[in-house]
């Protein structure tokens, strides 16, 4: 929040008739733009509602000229802080101090003594004082009282209120006014009040750094996201490369072992013809021959490796030459092999010759 000093802006009093609420805004810019010398553009104002009865409203109007509020918040802005709110510190203070009935308030501001008349908390009148020699202040603010007393303002005043560090001038103002004026300190914090005086300006640009503000906040939670999701993958690349060195660990602990477990798996293979029963040779013709669709298909070669099975034979016809290789498929005792017939080839004699072929399954 920033309070303007009392030369930085024009405060009025005014009486307006009461209507509709919504509309005294555009009164009271009326108003000052009759009391400015300046386009309307160039001038940002506000207003506070007093006291209001049923037929007229007086009004608190306060209004800035935007090029001297722009100069005034020069170190603000030139640091890219943009003011939440602006309004008269005299506001603050009397909105502090007098929330209720009138006051008159003297107070430093800066180098310059001024003096402020508030109504409910709200400012009336205000004036810089030109010096705080007490025979020129003896002068100056029965002045002030005439002229609030011409725009209306009892000066018959409850509350004097002096700021304590112009304490020497605290029998001075009680002389003038028959009473003793009360110290006061500064506000810490000051109590709120409604004036702002923020030009559109100002808003539009605020508006814009909150919304950088926002994406700034937005991006950094993305980042930080990713950042995490990349870290929880880099965790995870390295827990599986981990347990790949785990697992070629013991592929090369075992690997002895399962080189002499293949070796001698292939030895049992090898010797599997010669001490398995079912590989006998006898054996394999034994469960040919009773595969045999009649006496006239006859086995001429029969061959056997550890590998494998090769039959030859004769059949009077094809047909007949499947049907026996059908019926060894379906042996269940040799069921350990894979058989495949190839083409039966047909004799001069009408005989056909076939050869039937089994691996181990």
């Amino acid at each position: 929040m920033l309070g303007l000093p009392i030369d930085a802006v024009l405060a009025q009093r005014l009486r307006l008739p009461t209507i509709d609420p919504t509309e005294f805004g555009e009164m009271v810019r009326i108003q000052v733009e009759k009391t400015f010398p300046y386009p309307p553009e160039e001038v940002t104002s506000d207003f506070e509602i007093i006291e209001q009865s049923e037929t007229d409203s007086i009004v608190s109007a306060v209004a800035v000229h935007n090029e001297r509020l722009t100069e005034l918040a020069g170190p603000l802005l030139s640091r890219g802080h943009i003011p939440r709110q602006v309004t008269m510190y005299a506001a603050q203070r009397a909105a502090s101090h007098a929330a209720d009935g009138r006051a008159l308030f003297i107070y430093p501001e800066g180098e310059k003594l001024v003096s402020a008349i508030s109504e409910n908390g709200k400012i009336s009148l205000t004036r810089t004082l030109q010096t705080r020699e007490p025979e020129q202040l003896q002068r100056e603010i029965p002045q002030l009282a005439l002229s609030a007393e011409l725009q209306g303002i009892n000066s018959s005043f409850p509350s004097v209120l002096l700021d304590e560090s112009c304490l020497s001038l605290r029998d001075t103002i009680g002389g003038i006014f028959t009473q003793t004026p009360r110290l006061i300190s500064a506000e810490a914090p000051p109590a709120p009040v409604r004036l702002n005086l923020v030009p559109e300006a100002w808003k539009a640009q605020r508006l814009a750094l909150v919304r950088q503000a926002q994406w700034r906040q937005r991006l950094l939670w993305a980042g930080g996201a990713y950042a995490a999701i990349f870290l929880l993958f880099a965790l995870y690349v390295l827990i599986i490369h981990f347990e790949v060195g785990q697992v070629k660990k013991a592929i090369q602990h075992d690997a002895a072992r399962v080189d002499f477990v293949k070796a001698t798996e292939a030895d049992w293979k090898a010797l599997a013809p010669a001490i398995d029963p079912d590989f006998y040779p006898v054996e394999m013709l034994l469960h040919l021959s009773q595969s045999l669709p009649n006496k006239e298909v006859q086995i001429t070669v029969y061959d056997q490796t550890a590998r494998s099975i090769a039959v030859q034979g004769e059949a009077p016809s094809a047909a007949l030459a499947y049907q026996f290789a059908e019926k060894v498929k379906k042996n269940p005792d040799l069921r350990a092999f894979a058989f495949d017939l190839g083409p039966p080839r047909i004799l001069p004699n009408g005989h056909a010759q076939f050869r039937l072929e089994g691996k181990p399954r």
